[in-house]
């Protein structure tokens, strides 16, 4: 396989810009900061989602004793305004609301957090995600069973990491996403702004080395930016064309270099789907990469993929250990979204130690 580039400018970069990084450690002697090691940093995506339900308080207790380094907040709000931590503007594939509120959905069939207030959500209790056939999506994982948790808020989950940072030897980030702000504002909601008073309120709003804020929605971020004036590093999420119903976002077309050049303008950084950067293997059993880290890395961007699942590994890919060869030595990149938060920090430091192939 051919050499990677030459990482010097990349090294310039991260140093240029550390206070975002915590995959840079760096330690303080005599006044001076010093870089102690460089890894990829972990986001334990949906907190430790691979061993307790997804977005529970549990699972993300669980992921910062895993020492994650960031832990994923999904945020949408209630119908009060109460920003709450939900992957899906939907209740029914991780709640029991179509038990406690049987007649409360919409006319697609489905339930919308925006529809319940509150003090409703509170009445729920969240289990493992189901599909539309009502099996769990991950049948090996936590069985899927309710009772477990309730749907907690974002001040809630801001609190418990804070708490856990201070009683524990070891320090999370927050990494949080503003779940369809569009959606939230045809519905009238402003989730941006929703979502930084909680961060301000939480005393985290100018916490650069603890926050990431991200979305798939580019106005979202420019209104971040732009509006709020936002200190915190900002992510451009990057997802296929096919998967957006609403087709506002030509995501092809951000993947481009005048996309990126364009995303560069507002973002510190892109979060593309695994298969964007790894598009398998060839007849000889080697990996085929794109060139789309390479070119964000070029604009200044971090490049922070999702989502790494030892149960459901990419074609071509045997292992997980395999899957985090081919992108933290090959693609270089900054950080992954994983469900194993403690399985990718080990798989992290190891081959951060190794020399690239």
């Amino acid at each position: 396989m051919r050499r990677p580039a030459d990482t010097r400018p990349r090294f310039r970069r991260l140093l240029r810009r550390v206070g975002p990084l915590c995959g840079l450690l760096c330690v303080l002697t005599q006044g001076e900061m010093t870089l102690a090691t460089e890894r990829p940093i972990i986001i334990a995506h949906r907190g430790a989602s691979a061993y307790l339900p997804e977005h529970t308080l549990p699972a993300k207790a669980m992921a910062h004793a895993l020492k994650a380094d960031f832990i994923e907040q999904d945020v949408v709000l209630t119908a009060d305004g109460v920003p709450i931590v939900l992957h899906d503007i939907h209740l029914d594939s991780t709640t029991d609301v179509a038990t406690v509120f049987p007649h409360r959905a919409r006319e697609d069939g489905r339930f919308y957090a925006i529809d319940f207030t509150l003090a409703e959500i509170r009445q729920l209790r969240a289990h493992e995600r189901r599909g539309a056939d009502d099996k769990a999506v991950f049948p090996e994982r936590f069985p899927a069973m309710k009772g477990l948790s309730g749907v907690p808020t974002l001040a809630e989950e801001i609190a418990l990491i804070d708490g856990l940072n201070r009683s524990s030897d070891h320090r999370a980030g927050i990494y949080v996403e503003m779940k369809g702000s569009a959606f939230h504002h045809r519905e009238g909601h402003d989730l941006p702004a929703a979502v930084m008073k909680v961060l301000s309120d939480g005393g985290w709003a100018e916490q650069r080395d603890l926050v990431f804020l991200q979305s798939f929605e580019p106005e979202a971020l420019r209104q971040l930016k732009y509006k709020h004036k936002t200190v915190l590093p900002l992510i451009q999420l990057i997802a296929e064309n096919a998967w957006d119903d609403s087709g506002t976002v030509d995501f092809d077309a951000m993947r481009s270099d005048e996309g990126l050049s364009t995303v560069a303008e507002y973002a510190d950084g892109i979060g593309p789907w695994l298969m964007q950067l790894y598009t398998g293997v060839d007849h000889q059993g080697e990996p085929q990469l794109t060139d789309l880290a390479s070119r964000a890395r070029q604009r200044g961007l971090l490049v922070h993929p999702y989502t790494f699942r030892a149960d459901q590994l990419p074609p071509g890919i045997e292992s997980f250990e395999q899957l985090h060869r081919v992108f933290f030595q090959d693609l270089q990149v900054d950080g992954v979204f994983s469900d194993f938060p403690d399985r990718s920090r080990a798989l992290s430091e190891e081959f951060t130690a190794q020399p690239s192939r």
